[in-house]
């Protein structure tokens, strides 16, 4: 694909403005009256949002929300939450660039690029501006990069550019710790049209950077904890608990919604996924989170962490129960491949770009083809790495193994080795050359496999019996291109 056609293409990308611009206005007057009274007015909300979708199978999804929102009393309630304590500014922009920009007419856009252009368009990516960080947490898995690199301001910029151009208006950002990245707030000031989630380890956040994030409005933290405060402590460092509860006191009386990011491991796995501390998350403020299973991979890589596959399977029950009775938005990383049709990464929805401007697949598959610095994010989704990812996705039937690292890895070591793919930094490659890790992976995965076939085939059959009125449960759909 010349760079003259992509150009000629993309600038043809820009027709429709025009309509996005009257329909954002209107999207903002609804957010001002819904914000004020969410239990009459949420309808409207959801009603103007099926009127703007541009796709007919987005309407169907919306029409989907509208019956889950309003029949769950769970789900109602915490849209509710999410409307009323929010601050006006931030309504105005991180909830109008997600649910507009990326939504309404960024996820069409991306189809009409990906097919325009032959390549795949994510919906979001990953971005670290910086490796450096202010912690060193045992088992970190961005342990083992350098702590000198950061992208430089001007490609950062231009990176957010040609992203908008493609219809992507969602960066996740992370490191390293990106509140040491000295020009971030800045950064997203000046993309006010996009929508940002920080991945932070919470302690620099003070009164100034609150104002400061508060004042941009399309910025979400997500705090990363290791559970209550000892044993957020004893891998993050003395006092890092409560400077994070701090943080998240600070947000929340400024009327910033921000997540969690819990690293399950297990040692950890039923505290942090019990009703105490999942209340506790609730009662501070968060209206999101992810949790993540420990991956042998970084600094201090121990086995011994991986939760089991006992524990693994308990999740897989655990999770959809308090997404059913808590009011929280809420994904497991690894069991939740059902709800995105198996493994996200390689640029089918996302990818990530690492301080070094290495293009890797997945925050936890170091391993890269091209640099950022060096092509442009078109190129960069052209990568044989991500060909070699998107023509063997789903990596399985069983959409509960939706991981070529640790469910599935021998087609990871397949990918590395028809892409040529090299490590990003030194022992990245022992995921798939480090006998004894690899051994240990293949056997994890081999029990996972067992475990795990008897829940899918039960959840199979649940979905294909037939239900009455008063068996269905409304479905939330994800949102695809």
């Amino acid at each position: 694909m010349s760079g003259y056609r992509g150009r000629r293409f993309l600038k043809g990308t820009r027709l429709g403005f025009a309509k996005q611009f009257v329909a954002g206005q209107l999207l903002r007057r609804v957010l001002r009256y819904v914000g004020k009274n969410p239990e009459r007015n949420l309808p409207r909300l959801i009603d103007l949002g099926e009127r703007l979708a541009l796709l007919e199978r987005h309407k169907q999804q919306i029409r989907a929300v509208r019956q889950a929102v309003l029949g769950n009393p769970v789900l109602h309630a915490y849209v509710t939450r999410l409307l009323r304590g929010t601050h006006p500014n931030v309504q105005r922009h991180l909830l109008f660039n997600f649910f507009l920009n990326e939504l309404l007419f960024g996820i069409p856009r991306q189809g009409r690029v990906a097919e325009r252009l032959g390549v795949n368009v994510p919906a979001v990516i990953l971005v670290d501006p910086t490796s450096a960080c202010n912690l060193r947490c045992t088992g970190c898995w961005a342990g083992m990069y350098d702590k000198c690199h950061t992208l430089s301001y001007a490609r950062l910029d231009r990176l957010a550019g040609e992203a908008k151009e493609l219809g992507i208006y969602w960066f996740v950002m992370s490191g390293g710790e990106p509140f040491l990245y000295p020009r971030l707030l800045e950064f997203c000031a000046k993309h006010n049209d996009m929508a940002f989630m920080m991945y932070t380890n919470g302690t620099l956040i003070d009164e100034d950077r609150a104002d400061r994030i508060l004042e941009c409005g399309n910025v979400s933290p997500a705090f990363s904890l290791e559970g209550p405060r000892e044993m957020t402590d004893a891998r993050r460092g003395a006092g890092v608990f409560d400077k994070v509860s701090h943080a998240m006191d600070l947000l929340r009386e400024r009327g910033v919604p921000f997540g969690f990011s819990l690293t399950l491991t297990r040692q950890n796995c039923e505290t942090l996924m019990g009703d105490e501390f999942v209340d506790w998350l609730i009662e501070k403020g968060c209206r999101y989170g992810w949790t993540f299973h420990y991956i042998p991979i970084g600094a201090d890589v121990n086995t011994d962490l991986l939760v089991t596959p006992a524990q693994r399977a308990w999740l897989a029950h655990r999770v959809p129960e308090i997404r059913a009775k808590k009011p929280l938005l809420f994904a497991d990383f690894w069991n939740d491949g059902e709800m995105t049709l198996g493994c996200i990464a390689g640029g089918r929805r996302y990818f990530h770009i690492a301080a070094r401007g290495d293009v890797e697949p997945c925050a936890f598959v170091h391993f890269a083809v091209d640099n950022i610095n060096d092509v442009s994010l078109l190129q960069a989704l052209e990568s044989p790495l991500f060909k070699a990812y998107q023509k063997r996705q789903p990596f399985s039937d069983n959409l509960l193994r939706p991981c070529p690292l640790i469910d599935v890895p021998g087609a990871l070591r397949d990918i590395i080795r028809e892409s040529g793919a090299r490590p990003t930094h030194p022992g990245a490659d022992g995921v798939v050359r480090d006998e004894k890790l690899c051994c240990f992976i293949d056997s994890r995965a081999a029990d996972w496999e067992r475990v795990s076939a008897d829940i899918w085939a039960a959840r199979q059959a649940a979905r294909q019996a037939p239900q009455g009125p008063a068996q269905a449960q409304p479905q939330v759909p994800t949102v695809s291109s």
